[in-house]
């Protein structure tokens, strides 16, 4: 029953019987979009980030063949040789571990070595060291903002020649902007290292974005095609049933997509202590959360009040307006509701709106 249940709203939603002014509501939804942002970018400010050693260099110590991987011996184990130091420690397969560290002097180094060695009851040969200078981590830095601004711009462009349409190109990367804002904000505020495992998760969440909102824009573009042709409808409302048709596989592609991120966050946090599988997931799942609730509630809202700027869509719905307050129903909320479907047609034609009076 839950099921036929879920499956029937759906279908509502696609033909036009059940309709949420999605569009309609769009100041609620920018200003809910508008504190999320302004609260990410306080917590941008402060606490901040907190770059991995990648981006700010230091010294990490790998200790092999470990009967008991203890993350808290060797944090205390590194506070004997450094006290002020707060070492990052992650489990490397069943029997190893990876501590990172600021910089350390040569003699810190050994000394660590040594104690590490002791502690963990394995010999010093099982323990490697490196250091990553600040200049390394300076070129991770640069080349990740490099590929970021490099998928936004190459994303506005074929979406650009896509659509034909840049003002959904404009819209689609303010939503995107959107999500990266947010995301990197509460990797700030939880206070996680960044690491290439990270900005490899902002990526992909950034992929995952777009991809939603395509889909929405398709069928928007699809609904308002005959938008001037027509005086029953306004764009606003033809494109408020794109969103609703594109509803439900939105939400079944987020709950597929974010229940497996969900358990490698869990998995990777709180089972097998692996910092690469807590970055990277703590991205997906903060990204893909946010990024349907932009391509739903924010990307065709703001599409859409990018093309009533527009002088013939301004004139459209001033004409349809005005003919709806002529026909004494200016004060009613207008739905945009499609036909059920007809013999010989299927879910992929566009659907035909029907309005429904009082």
């Amino acid at each position: 029953m839950a099921h036929e249940g879920f499956a029937g709203w759906g279908n509502d939603l696609y033909t036009g019987r059940r309709s949420y002014r999605i569009v309609g509501h769009r100041r609620i939804w920018y200003a809910i979009a508008g504190a999320l942002v302004l609260i990410s970018g306080v917590l941008l400010i402060t606490p901040g980030l907190n770059p991995g050693i990648e981006f700010r260099g230091g010294s990490e110590f790998t200790v092999s063949g470990v009967a008991k991987p203890d993350q808290d011996l060797a944090v205390a184990t590194v506070k004997k040789v450094s006290p002020n130091e707060s070492p990052r420690v992650s489990n490397v397969g069943s029997d190893g571990l990876r501590i990172q560290t600021n910089r350390l002097d040569n003699t810190q180094v050994e000394a660590l070595k040594t104690d590490l060695a002791t502690a963990f009851g394995v010999s010093v040969d099982s323990i490697s060291t490196s250091y990553i200078g600040p200049s390394w981590g300076a070129d991770v830095s640069r080349k990740a903002i490099t590929g970021i601004v490099v998928f936004l711009a190459f994303v506005t462009l074929v979406m650009t020649v896509y659509f034909r349409n840049w003002r959904m190109a404009v819209a689609a990367l303010i939503a995107l902007f959107h999500d990266l804002i947010i995301t990197v904000g509460v990797y700030a505020g939880v206070g996680w290292e960044v690491t290439p495992a990270t900005v490899i998760g902002f990526l992909t969440i950034l992929g995952y974005s777009i991809y939603d909102t395509v889909v929405v824009f398709d069928k928007v573009r699809e609904n308002t095609a005959d938008t001037l042709e027509q005086s029953r409808y306004t764009y606003a409302e033809k494109a408020n049933l794109a969103v609703n048709q594109t509803l439900v596989r939105s939400i079944n592609t987020s709950i597929v997509a974010l229940l497996p991120v969900a358990a490698i966050l869990f998995v990777g946090t709180f089972i097998l202590k692996a910092g690469t599988l807590r970055d990277i997931s703590l991205a997906l799942f903060v990204g893909m959360a946010i990024g349907t609730f932009s391509s739903i509630f924010l990307a065709t809202p703001l599409e859409v009040s990018l093309r009533e700027r527009e002088p013939a869509i301004k004139a459209h719905t001033a004409k349809v307006l005005a003919a709806r307050a002529a026909a004494g129903v200016a004060d009613v909320p207008v739905e945009v509701h499609a036909a059920p479907l007809r013999a010989g047609e299927h879910r992929g034609q566009a659907a035909q709106p029907k309005r429904r009076g009082r």
